[in-house]
């Protein structure tokens, strides 16, 4: 759907952009000589709306060539700049919720032409704890969100609910399994989720953000994604050169690299930057509002995103 809607923002800013031109070098200087002609011809002066009617353009031309600065602003901010989004699952709470519209920065990890993502124009790349939206690696038509945990050459282990991270050093990993700091809050009952949540503040790069674990669920070690030769233990993934290793902050309700594997770069879509509104959408079941229309706007969670 995303590659669709791509598709066809590029057709009509690539069609109306023809018909733009082409009428600034031959149609337009055609309806001058028109009206020229007209008003040479009239006793009485003729203005542009009575010009109009007399020498009556193509609709089709007329509506294109006043579409395409509109068409091509919206095709430059979406594909280059910023792109909004909404979060469908509840995969990354309590960092984003169902409800939350979010800006993506597009340019963050390299400007891409907009249908096969080729990188035009390298502009950075991923840092650990980046909230990155991509290409899912097994659909590249759906879109997804998660947190970036491991980078090219680190060794991660993910353990009775607790990460552990070897960081890339130069060409070969170096060092010891270091277990990321997680200092518990406290419990929460969020909403889509059974019963109440632990919840933990976690350091991954630069700064903290908090995540959810569900005491009652045990890991599924055995759907986890297994890397052959390269792993010693089906909880361990080696990241290969060029691809990030992503998990959901809501990790046991997160379909993420534990199950699916790795996050080529070339499928990164951009960085979650912001939330620029967020709507609720629960209501009782007497309610005659469609399920699409938002029950509430939650203005306490505009802002930046950790």
């Amino acid at each position: 759907m995303a590659n669709s809607f791509a598709l066809i923002l590029v057709l009509l800013t690539l069609v109306t952009g023809i018909v733009w031109v082409i009428d600034k070098v031959k149609w337009a200087k055609k309806r001058k000589l028109a009206y020229q002609a007209l008003q040479e011809k009239s006793e009485v002066p003729l203005d542009d709306k009575t010009l109009a009617k007399m020498y009556p353009e193509n609709p089709i031309v007329e509506n294109a060539r006043s579409l395409f600065p509109v068409i091509a602003i919206v095709f430059v901010l979406r594909s280059f700049i910023y792109e909004p989004f909404q979060i469908p699952s509840g995969s990354m709470m309590p960092t984003l919720l169902v409800g939350d519209f979010i800006l993506v920065e597009k340019f963050s990890y390299g400007i891409k032409e907009p249908i096969w993502q080729n990188t035009i124009i390298p502009t950075g790349t991923p840092e650990r704890g980046d909230v990155a939206v991509f290409k899912y690696p097994e659909d590249q038509r759906v879109d997804f969100i998660k947190r970036v945990v491991g980078l090219p050459g680190d060794r991660i282990v993910y353990k009775d609910k607790q990460l552990y991270l070897i960081p890339a050093c130069g060409e070969a990993t170096c060092g010891d399994y270091k277990k990321l700091d997680m200092n518990f809050l406290g419990q929460e009952s969020f909403k889509h989720e059974n019963g109440l949540m632990d919840v933990y503040s976690e350091i991954l790069g630069k700064g903290a953000h908090q995540l959810l674990i569900n005491p009652s669920r045990r890991d599924q070690v055995a759907a986890y994604y297994q890397q052959k030769d390269v792993a010693t233990y089906a909880y361990e993934w080696v990241v290969p050169e060029g691809n990030y290793f992503v998990m959901g902050d809501n990790r046991d309700n997160s379909r993420d690299s534990r199950y699916w594997g790795f996050v080529p770069e070339r499928n990164l879509v951009g960085k979650a930057v912001a939330k620029w509104i967020s709507f609720e959408f629960d209501r009782g079941a007497d309610s005659f509002l469609p399920n699409w229309v938002p029950s509430n706007v939650r203005f306490e969670r505009i802002g930046s995103i950790k």
